[in-house]
């Protein structure tokens, strides 16, 4: 395009000079008789004399390409190049050309701006900043209302001279062109800024020295050693202390290999100086693995375990360590291996070690080894083996006579293995034998593997024995596998002298068996048992804020249940075989005990019944709800009927719940009220009727949805009489004003005498903070239901700080301390999210606390699911954001991790919901958040956590998370590396097996090489087919 200047107007003229390659220009043959003797379609123009008109035609036929196509084909456009930006024969005073394309023009080679996370953006954040100022001003901050703008120092701005025309030379430069050297203040300067750059080095250095010195004067001291060793991270990240140009720091190389090396000379050391420190030993040998190959590395492993065989904690970490090695790993070795640990520390228990005597505790964490390996064989498949075993260690200790009590264990399991292959019934073991069918045999091979595999699991775990009745014998079964030999239960059978922990093993068995109890397995190995994703949802949304009725230990699965993760694991109940095992364990073992242990399975055994009811309530099956309902009222009152528990107010407490959930609520009531006026004048004095009380309010108070204030309301009668000594009556529709506040200022008294009580027993110290939590409950629901939202809070606060100041000494196991706390806070989130279902009120009280409360128990699993609950409600994730990265930074829990990503996936479900229609059809467009790049960080940060590696459950939400998003070959890589820390989890085979259909024959076959339990070969599966 040209542009020509108009002189008269002074305006450009734009005259556009299309390229040749515009038109289609051909020359023909037929141009008439100078041209017939051309014998083809085109001649040349020197050919044609005289022929001045007419030289060209233009094609008038179309070419339908330029129809089809946006542009010309580039083959048809003529190139040229452009030898200069000018123009000849124009004026270029008046006249200049403006080109809109070049093709010589070059592309401008400006460097990219490097960003933080580069090679030299990290180099720099290793350098200390250098400080600048400018004048000091002396002003007092708030003083000024604005802030000043602060001058340039004009005495460091070089004046102009003869040999700095310009004065674009600093002073010293200046002097140097005139021959002469720095002042004497500049030269001390430049040394202050020298010793200033320095001064990180210094830091480290004294630091250095410091480690130095402590592990020279005190060779014995473990933690200084390990001090030590912990500092050399700190050391490579920082400039090195032994160079003094800045040159030298940045060529530096800091090598991971180095870091290691450094390490694992210092705690050759200090082994040297410390032979018998497990600790020691246990740093080197994680060191040792990134060198080592598997085979040395398992060598020094059974060494170290052979030279402290008394230590229960090396041994939970060697049966982890080759648990965990896929190369190695078959189900059988590690079984033999749990065997081998039992039986060494039975031994040590007993005294055959001379040389290595039993260490404190030693019998507690031979019973979390035997539940560890019970959790073992439940993920590995083998049901039938981790029944037995607790079957086994059952009737070896609760049912083995008195003659054989006072023999060491080796000896109690001699006499015992007759009893055991007599074949006697144990548990009414009852036979379940039926023929597999497959429904839908249209479906793909792997979803009919998959039915009759988790089918069969939830069926046949029970271990098989003949049925002498029946004349049956070994031979008879058709799985081998559903037998189990005394040879596979012996070596872990072990002698349990201790009441509670006979205790304990009940209750294990009981949660194994998925009936919700009050002991929670400890953490050493909670977060390999985890392998389900009920963690976030305990299945209660059927029930209101105030009585969620919360099942401990989610997240586990019961035995039986291997569903996928779409399927969620919240499903309460088993087969009739199942149940009707469960019903007979309880008839066997409720004998066996007396008052309040009696008690506690009574209301355990009610407990399960409630949640199946529960359960029926959310799928909303009102056949299934009518049935259970009656099974469970049954329950109910045949143990009420039991002269040990007609005045067990738990059971009564219980009974009147399951008549409420059932929607009878007068039944319910007058069942209340009934227990009410059986305990007299007790009232919230007595604990249990303290908690039955609370309940009955607290039922009344969400059925009328009453709001704060409501003096005449049954709630209001119910919390007044608690405190009265005159016996209970039942509402009749007014309540005294004098009465109200005879309560108020009892309940004021009480809370004071239980917060300011001197030491007691431990035993009544459980039961005083159990009833101290019903007395805040019950005076906080009084005060919000008469005053308001606002005295109910000031209860919980004041009971929070005065908790809070306490010294945990104070109270003698910090255990009851801390259940405290959180039963008050659990309390206090659950009050404020009812106040704020009924009435507008703000969420950030309701925030607040939770925030505060998860600072100090961060693996409280209702707490986390309250605040994510609240959280997934706002649109500013920044605040959560920080929170979670502030707690998982200082933990070593998992539950930060798990509910971050909750948090994360919930956000990114919600994203997806406004971008895609109900038929999965975009219908709008947002940009990438970076959510998906979020939460895969987080998954591989939390995979990299001690607690987090060996976790089935973080390693199934990881790779369902991939598979969601369509990279079947990333999630496949995911997978195997899952198998590399988990490879006992069956879950996670059959996971894949759903994920990746194609593979399931390799998968099975795998499976079959670890010896994982595999309930249909391919081989069965296929003749099932065929039939």
């Amino acid at each position: 395009m040209c542009c020509q200047k108009n002189p008269r107007t002074n305006t450009e003229l734009s005259f556009l000079f299309p390229p040749p390659s515009m038109f289609f220009f051909f020359l023909f043959g037929s141009l008439g008789d100078k041209t017939a003797s051309v014998n083809c379609n085109s001649i040349w123009l020197d050919d044609i004399q005289g022929l001045v008109t007419e030289l060209f035609r233009t094609d008038k036929k179309p070419d339908p390409a330029n129809w089809q196509y946006k542009s010309l084909y580039r083959g048809n456009i003529a190139r040229y190049k452009r030898r200069s930006n000018l123009c000849l024969g124009i004026d270029l005073k008046k006249q200049h050309i403006i080109w809109e394309s070049s093709a010589t023009e070059k592309k401008s080679s400006s460097k990219r701006t490097e960003r933080y996370f580069t090679k030299g953006g990290l180099k720099l954040l290793n350098v200390d900043g250098i400080p600048i100022t400018s004048k000091s001003q002396i002003s007092t901050p708030g003083s000024a209302t604005w802030i000043p703008v602060l001058q340039r120092d004009t005495d460091n701005i070089p004046s102009t001279s003869y040999v700095n025309p310009l004065g674009v030379y600093d002073p010293l430069t200046t002097l140097w062109l005139q021959g002469k050297g720095p002042p004497e203040d500049d030269s001390r300067k430049q040394q202050e800024t020298q010793e200033k750059s320095e001064s990180g080095t210094s830091h480290l250095m004294k630091k250095l020295e410091e480690h130095n010195r402590m592990v020279r004067e005190n060779p014995r001291d473990v933690k200084a050693w390990m001090d030590f060793v912990s500092f050399q991270d700190e050391l490579m990240r920082g400039p090195s202390c032994f160079t003094m140009t800045e040159g030298e720091w940045e060529t530096r190389k800091k090598s991971l290999k180095l870091v290691l090396e450094k390490k694992l000379a210092i705690l050759e050391r200090a082994i040297e100086n410390n032979p018998n420190s497990v600790d020691l030993k246990l740093a080197r040998l994680k060191l040792c693995m990134e060198f080592w190959e598997p085979s040395a590395v398992i060598k020094e492993w059974q060494k170290l375990v052979f030279l402290h065989p008394n230590d229960p904690v090396l041994w939970q970490k060697y049966l982890l360590f080759c648990q965990s090695q896929f190369s190695t790993f078959v189900v059988s070795k590690v079984h033999s291996l749990y065997g081998k640990c039992l039986s060494t520390l039975s031994a040590i228990q007993d005294g055959n070690m001379v040389s290595h005597p039993a260490l404190p505790g030693t019998e507690e964490a031979m019973l979390v080894i035997f539940l560890q390996q019970c959790h073992f064989l439940r993920q590995a498949g083998h049901s039938e083996k981790a029944i037995a075993l607790f079957q086994a260690l059952i009737d070896f200790t609760f049912f083995k006579p008195d003659s054989v009590k006072e023999l060491l264990t080796r000896g109690q399991v001699e006499f015992f293995e007759p009893f055991w292959d007599s074949g006697e019934a144990h548990e009414d073991e009852e036979d379940a034998e039926e023929e597999e069918k497959i429904q839908n045999k249209s479906l793909p091979k792997w979803q009919n593997w998959l039915h009759i595999e988790r089918s069969r699991e939830a069926k046949h775990w029970l271990p098989w024995r003949p049925d002498k009745t029946k004349k049956e014998t070994v031979d008879d079964c058709e799985d081998p596998e559903r037998q189990v030999l005394f040879d596979d239960l012996g070596p872990s059978l072990i002698k349990i002298s201790s009441p509670d922990l006979h205790f304990q093993l009940l209750c294990s068995f009981l949660q194994f068996l998925g009936i919700p109890c009050s002991n929670n397995l400890l953490p050493s190995f909670l977060y390999l048992a985890l392998d389900e994703n009920s963690i976030f949802d305990n299945g209660q949304n059927s029930q209101g804020p105030l009585t969620s009725f919360d099942l401990p230990l989610l997240g586990i699965s019961c035995i039986g249940q291997m569903n996928s993760v779409a399927q969620g694991g919240n499903h309460v109940g088993h087969p009739k075989e199942g149940e009707e095992f469960i019903q007979n364990f309880f008839n066997m073992i409720l004998p066996l005990f007396s008052g309040k242990k009696r008690s506690d399975l009574s209301v355990f055994w009610l407990q399960y019944e409630i949640s199946k009811v529960i359960w029926c309530l959310k799928i909303r099956n009102k056949k299934k709800l009518k049935l259970q309902g009656k099974k469970s009222k049954k329950l109910a009152k045949n143990l009420l009927k039991a002269p040990d528990n007609r005045n067990n107010f738990s059971l009564w407490q219980l009974y009147a719940h399951l008549e409420w959930l059932l929607g009878n609520t007068e039944e319910a009531r007058k069942v209340f009220d009934m227990a009410l006026s059986m305990a007299g004048g007790a009232g919230v004095r007595t604990l249990q009727v303290c908690k039955l009380g609370l309940l009955y309010a607290e039922l009344e108070t969400e059925l009328l949805g009453a709001p704060e204030g409501s003096l005449e309301c049954r709630a209001v009668h119910i919390l007044t009489s608690l405190v009265e000594k005159s016996p209970y009556v039942p509402y009749t529709g007014k309540v005294l004003s004098v009465n109200i506040l005879k309560a108020r200022k009892t309940y004021q008294h009480l809370l004071q005498e239980y917060l300011s009580e001197g030491s007691v027993s431990e035993q009544e110290q459980t039961s005083r903070s159990s009833h101290l939590v019903g007395v805040v409950g019950s005076y906080s629901l009084f005060q919000y239901l008469t005053l308001g939202i606002d005295a109910a809070v000031s209860i919980y606060r004041e009971v929070h700080e005065k908790l809070k100041g306490m010294k945990p000494s104070e109270w003698l196991s910090s255990q009851n301390f801390t259940q405290a706390l959180e039963a008050v806070t659990l309390m206090h989130a659950s009050l404020l999210r009812y106040h704020m279902k009924t009435t507008v009120y703000p969420l950030h009280p309701l925030r607040e606390a939770l925030l505060e409360a998860l600072k100090m128990y961060r693996s409280n699993q209702p707490l986390w699911r309250a605040y994510v609950q609240i959280q997934s409600k706002s649109h500013n994730a920044s605040k959560a954001r920080r929170f979670f990265d502030s707690i998982t930074r200082t933990t070593k829990s998992l539950e930060p991790w798990l509910f971050a990503i909750q948090v994360e996936q919930r956000r990114k479900k919600l994203v997806d919901s406004v971008q895609r229609g109900p038929n999965g059809d975009v219908y709008a467009t947002i940009p990438e958040t970076g959510l998906t790049n979020r939460i895969k960080t987080l998954f591989e940060h939390a995979i990299e956590t001690e607690n987090g590696a060996h976790c089935p459950l973080l390693w199934r939400l990881y790779i369902d998370f991939m598979v969601s998003l369509g990279d079947k070959e990333k999630s496949k890589g995911l997978f195997y590396r899952a198998l590399q820390n988990c490879p006992w989890t069956k879950v996670l085979y059959m996971d894949a097996i759903e994920y990746f259909p194609d593979e399931l024959q390799e998968t099975v076959d795998l499976m079959a090489e670890k010896e994982l339990r595999v309930r249909v070969p391919i081989e069965e599966l296929e003749l099932l087919l065929e039939d």
